[in-house]
């Protein structure tokens, strides 16, 4: 297991009072769809074996450890910033947005939040950046997780909306294949017209 704790950090007080949420997004990178974010407080009475950030696991593997997080861990949340957040935003103001959002909807509240990456969102509560987090620490693995997860969920769900993108493939990220049927259909009402793809396209139109 790795570290779930404040033994990372010889700065903090390991007190057995902190109540530690970990913290992480997913879909900062796509043209479409919401950006995800995820909060875990875990269990230390309940190990999950396995954890580390979501990027290294297989589908199949974080499709069996979401929901043992859901089961095991003391408190869970899942949030999201809309693609009309982002484009009114920037990408990097919605994740903060989705992640504060994600601490919030906790149902036991935290005494300090672990963010995976070198920024914090503005919170009441106290909050460490920790670059690597989501393969560190393991509140943070586990939020990395259920983040992905429900965000590939959401992208097969707009899939159905929209087949013509095939987002049940790319998930929203600029592939070759997202690029070419962006070009032949247009933006849908569900991709971020501020990011640089889009946005081409949309001037084209003007």
């Amino acid at each position: 297991m790795k570290n779930q704790n404040l033994g990372l950090f010889d700065d903090l007080p390991d007190s057995p009072d902190e109540i530690i949420c970990g913290v992480d997004e997913a879909g900062r990178g796509p043209l479409a769809g919401p950006v995800f974010a995820a909060a875990v407080i875990l269990d230390a009475a309940r190990p999950i074996e396995g954890l580390r950030d979501s990027k290294k696991l297989t589908e199949a593997k974080r499709d069996m450890l979401a929901p043992l997080i859901k089961q095991h861990a003391l408190a869970w949340a899942i949030a999201e910033a809309s693609e009309e957040e982002i484009d009114k935003l920037n990408i990097l103001q919605a994740s903060m947005l989705a992640m504060r959002r994600a601490v919030e909807a906790l149902s036991t509240v935290p005494t300090l939040a672990l963010i995976d990456g070198n920024r914090c969102p503005v919170m009441k509560i106290q909050s460490i950046a920790v670059i690597g987090g989501d393969d560190k620490v393991d509140a943070i693995s586990a939020a990395s997780i259920l983040a992905k997860t429900a965000r590939d969920a959401a992208l097969v769900t707009l899939h159905e909306r929209y087949p013509q993108y095939c987002f049940d493939q790319h998930k929203g990220y600029g592939t070759a294949l997202h690029l070419e049927r962006l070009r032949e259909h247009g933006p849908s009402p569900v991709h971020r017209r501020s990011f640089a793809p889009v946005r081409a396209l949309l001037e084209i139109d003007l």
